[in-house]
């Protein structure tokens, strides 16, 4: 059982909140990098560090299986496995793709998870939790191939949570165009995507904070206030 010391998470109204679209997150993610040189793996870290603590603060499990993409999504479900690990949790990991055929820095914190003897390998249905990783606001269409196994794997579980948005549902629209992730909670990052809003897959929606200043979101004339996360990295939104 993970011993980690989790306080109630507090709350936050949706309707305080500037709900962004998927092409305004990309936006927030390049001034992040190219502005301001917060680099992706410092934003992959606090959402990977989040994630693990909202798990530990829903569940308190013994027993995760994370199901992890190529990408940046996949990369903070990777964080997630590394501090749920270090904290006595079970941890098995189940990539979309090897190492090699992985962008830069997911491949880093893959390598990381294998050096530390996280099991990685086949699904584990067992598990009392399943993360999902596997698909994040980079949706093109169906999810095809290892992506859609993957997908079914997570939803054998009784408890998912998933990281930024459900595997398979699109960011923008809310629609699912394939198979996609129902998740009993989903943290979403920076500020929550319009296409979450009022959807059954997401389940419970939480907001995590990934260092972005308030300041970012004023090109998109949203109104955030820099004490947003001042009661904590996590806020349930409501």
């Amino acid at each position: 059982m993970l011993a980690m010391d989790v306080t109630p998470l507090p709350l936050v109204r949706a309707g305080s909140l500037a709900w962004i679209d998927t092409a305004q997150m990309v936006e927030v993610d390049r001034v992040m990098v190219e502005d301001l040189h917060i680099q992706l793996v410092q934003m992959m870290e606090n959402a990977g560090r989040n994630l693990a603590r909202l798990v530990v603060a829903l569940h308190r499990p013994a027993t995760v299986a994370v199901y992890a993409g190529s990408g940046g999504n996949g990369g903070g479900g990777l964080v997630a496995a590394r501090h749920l690990a270090n904290h006595g949790v079970e941890v098995t990991v189940v990539t979309t793709r090897p190492r090699d055929e992985m962008t830069p820095v997911p491949a880093h914190q893959l390598d990381i998870v294998e050096r530390m003897g996280i099991a990685v390998g086949g699904a584990d249905p067992g598990a009392e939790v399943a993360v999902d990783a596997v698909i994040g606001y980079s949706l093109r269409g169906a999810p095809q191939g290892r992506s859609a196994e993957l997908i079914g794997a997570v939803n054998a579980h009784p408890d998912v949570v998933s990281l930024d948005v459900p595997s398979g549902l699109d960011t923008g629209t809310g629609q699912t165009p394939g198979v996609h992730v129902r998740a009993g909670a989903t943290l979403t990052l920076a500020m929550p995507k319009v296409g979450l809003r009022g959807r059954p897959e997401v389940g419970r929606l939480f907001l995590g904070d990934i260092s972005v200043p308030a300041a970012v979101y004023d090109a998109f004339g949203a109104s955030v206030p820099p004490t947003l996360f001042a009661d904590g990295p996590v806020l349930e939104v409501r």
